[in-house]
């Protein structure tokens, strides 16, 4: 067979790479090449490939080192049972790509996962070396994030954290059962040791870098993904894993990827993928637990899910009309978080304008950009909404709006 052109490698794997949704790039230390020392910067901008939780746009190489796997997980592309066109990158193609594409302006920095080759040892390994090659032979100092193989050596994940800006460990299902169903070469136990040796080595870092000692280890967290709608887990499950994922590995972000159903798949696994809106309600609710001040059970219960016609923070809201209306000129920050249609930024801008001056409804609207999800539930200085909080057609009147929370 004629060797792949690394163009037909490039296509190969950054398409088997669609399928993680973990390569935000926000809360990386600052490096950058002012001043005419290393490549690449964490700031820049390129192509818009996503957007940072923080607003910032970005753009990364997205690729799998190779998309060959010893493992045969029943809900994977990948897997090696599948029937797909294999390709494999050396380490030195991917630190050319990388230097090319930045230098070009495309990316801003590398999302480097692979499948297992041989074993978790030998792949991590090869995942470094690109790494290093990066940050020691080319003083790169744009954005790394590599995919951690939980089954790879301490010594080696201490390593990897050393070169890139955030590592991730998948967890993949949220439900343990589900893993072992589907994917039973691997071990619940061994992902969620792995993720622990992050946070520790996260944390010591940390504690190292106000002492001024050498660079910290993975300055922008860990997160990981769960994958939504491939097994029977309700929303109210899915966020209670995410939950105590935050809670005990201190993860910077839980991402949330709809099943995509892949050809020759098992039996086991649904015909059709979830509704993306299911994927996007998650989300929301994943926010308002991290920004918000929501507890989980507050949004949803275990076993159910969360409506998919109406944002969660407003499905909250319209179950507990008793909280409301609140007058923005005096309500705490929590309870104006807790207010459909308030943003954290719009919240924030309103207890800094009311120092000034009494909160008119005109106010609201400048700073909300839209009114209609607020005034049921707010008083202002020249507004009040009457029986318009209590109205049994409430719902239907403040139905989606794709704004803020």
């Amino acid at each position: 067979m004629a060797p792949l052109s690394l163009k037909r490698k490039l296509a190969i794997l950054s398409d088997a790479a669609k399928y993680d949704a973990s390569c935000a790039s926000s809360g990386s230390s600052g490096r950058n090449s002012l001043g005419g020392k290393g490549v690449g910067s964490t700031e820049g901008m390129g192509i818009c490939h996503a957007y940072a939780p923080d607003g910032r746009c970005i753009s990364l190489l997205k690729i799998l080192l190779t998309n060959f796997c010893i493992y045969d997980c029943a809900y994977c592309v990948n897997r090696v049972s599948s029937n797909i066109p294999r390709a494999r990158f050396t380490v030195q193609e991917v630190i050319d790509l990388t230097l090319g594409f930045y230098k070009r302006n495309y990316i801003e920095g590398l999302f480097l996962s692979s499948g297992i080759i041989r074993n978790g040892d030998y792949t991590l390994e090869e995942m470094v070396r690109v790494a290093r090659g990066l940050r020691q032979d080319h003083d790169f100092r744009g954005y790394i994030h590599l995919k951690l193989i939980p089954e790879a050596s301490p010594a080696l994940v201490l390593e990897a954290g050393l070169y890139a800006d955030r590592v991730s460990i998948n967890i993949e299902l949220p439900k343990d059962e589900s893993l072992l169903a589907l994917a039973p070469q691997k071990d619940v136990g061994v992902i969620k040791k792995a993720m622990g040796g992050v946070r520790y080595a996260i944390d010591e870092g940390r504690e190292k870098g106000r002492r001024a000692a050498p660079k910290r280890f993975a300055p922008a967290g860990q997160s990981t993904q769960l994958i939504i709608g491939a097994d029977t887990a309700s929303d109210g499950e899915i966020l209670q894993r995410s939950e105590r994922l935050y809670g005990g590995y201190g993860l910077r972000r839980v991402y949330y990827s709809a099943f995509s159903p892949i050809p020759d798949s098992s039996k086991a696994l649904p015909l059709e993928r979830p509704p993306l809106m299911r994927e996007h309600r998650l989300y929301q609710a994943d926010w308002l637990m991290r920004f918000y001040g929501f507890e989980r059970q507050e949004i949803v219960g275990e076993a159910a899910n969360l409506d998919l016609a109406i944002d969660p923070k407003l499905a909250w809201a319209l179950e507990n009309r008793g909280r409301f209306p609140i007058d923005v000129n005096r309500a705490d920050r929590e309870a104006l978080l807790r207010t459909p249609g308030l943003g954290v930024k719009t919240v924030d801008r309103l207890i800094a304008l009311r120092r000034q001056k009494a909160i008119r409804l005109e106010d609201v609207k400048r700073l909300a950009r839209g009114l209609s999800k607020v005034k049921p539930f707010i008083v202002t200085a020249d507004w009040t909404p009457g029986a318009l909080t209590d109205a049994a057609g409430l719902r239907g009147t403040v139905a989606e709006q794709p704004r803020l929370l």
